[in-house]
């Protein structure tokens, strides 16, 4: 999704620095801008997100602490969005609405498969 190149909310990780532990809260997803993060649950790897990918997108629809770990594997940067940002690009490119459901339900069937 390259509608995240123009954020202006974004933050730099360097190498094997945490962007967020299983079991904080959180109140922010993020997209890959540049680099790839590796995403862990109970120490495992679960997926890789490159450039364009979201991820941390569960803490924006419930209330529950995060499920997962994120990892920059390098040097990345990555756009915060937060609820408000979410709510006006879902409702100004409804396509963002539908690439975050297809994420979601990809990441489902690869963890109940």
């Amino acid at each position: 999704m390259n509608i995240f190149r123009r954020e202006r909310d974004v933050k730099s990780f360097t190498t094997g620095q945490s962007i967020f532990s299983e079991g904080e809260v959180g109140d922010v997803m993020y997209a890959v801008v540049e680099g790839t993060v590796d995403i862990f649950w109970r120490g495992q790897l679960l997926e890789s997100v490159n450039e364009g990918g979201i991820f941390g997108e569960l803490a924006l629809l419930d209330d529950r602490p995060r499920s997962a770990s994120a990892i920059a594997r390098n040097d990345c940067t990555v756009a915060v969005i937060d609820l408000k940002r979410f709510e006006v690009l879902v409702r100004q490119t409804p396509f963002f609405a539908v690439e975050v459901m297809r994420v979601m339900a990809e990441r489902l069937r690869r963890r109940t498969v």
